[in-house]
């Protein structure tokens, strides 16, 4: 997953809105979102190849969601794998805060950045910082640095986000819009994160079209005040076409 754009309490009907893109190499297999029939109050797409998942909630209001933390010097391709830390959380009973402090041995895993609790309360967590915080209300975003890093889709999204969300538009063909744009930023204000300049570019915008890695699906979540969640998932091609989607209300 590479770039979560969040709202806590700016609307008065919806407490909490996700909008989320997972970036990935498209050869790596997974399921596309459902409740799991291990864990039937668990709603969460699953990674085939880690066995965990990127983005899931629970029925008993339980939000989780992960992002890679980019840097040379954080990545290990024998660390175990980060999709568990989510999937722990979805399905433990440890409080949010509680979870973040007994992951074990966090150094051991490739950079990560970490999103647990509910709708309500959520708490940030990534293994470069090692130091798990709340968040508060307000326009979030997190890409592959640390939580709110001022990178520009995740700058250009919050603000998109808040104009959906203050304007009242939060139909789909809104939200999911926003996280279909292939528009690449200036070069100038791109992150040096040690990749070269040309994955910079490629890695650049909200939706990464490209034939090896990119955009394999978009999921928007939505959290009426009333407890109503509404759960729409969309999966793309190498071509960046559509070519599923799966809706979930409860």
């Amino acid at each position: 997953m590479c770039l979560c754009l969040f709202a806590i309490d700016q609307h008065d009907e919806f407490p909490f809105v996700l909008l989320a893109n997972r970036d990935e190499f498209r050869r790596r297999p997974a399921e596309k979102a459902r409740f799991w029939e291990e864990h039937p109050n668990v709603l969460a797409g699953k990674d085939l190849q880690g066995n965990g998942t990127w983005l899931g909630i629970s029925k008993g209001g339980r939000i989780a969601f992960l992002t890679n933390y980019r840097h040379p010097r954080y990545f290990n391709r024998q660390g175990p794998t980060r999709g568990t830390l989510v999937s722990e959380f979805l399905t433990s009973e440890q409080d949010a805060l509680g979870y973040l402090n007994s992951i074990e041995k966090p150094e051991e895993f490739n950079g990560f950045n970490l999103v647990v609790g509910t709708y309500d309360q959520l708490f940030y967590y990534s293994n470069v910082e090692n130091e798990p915080r709340p968040i508060t209300v307000g326009y979030h975003g997190l890409s592959n640095a640390f939580l709110n890093t001022s990178w520009p889709k995740v700058d250009e999204g919050k603000k998109q986000l808040q104009e959906a969300i203050e304007s009242d538009q939060l139909d789909s063909s809104v939200l999911f819009g926003i996280l279909k744009d292939e528009h690449r930023p200036d070069p100038n204000r791109l992150p040096d994160t040690g990749v070269g300049q040309e994955l910079e570019k490629l890695l650049s915008p909200k939706f990464i079209n490209s034939k090896e890695y990119g955009t394999v699906c978009s999921t928007v979540v939505k959290v009426h005040r009333n407890g109503t969640v509404y759960f729409e998932e969309r999966s793309f091609d190498s071509d960046g076409n559509e070519t599923d989607s799966v809706k979930f209300q409860f």
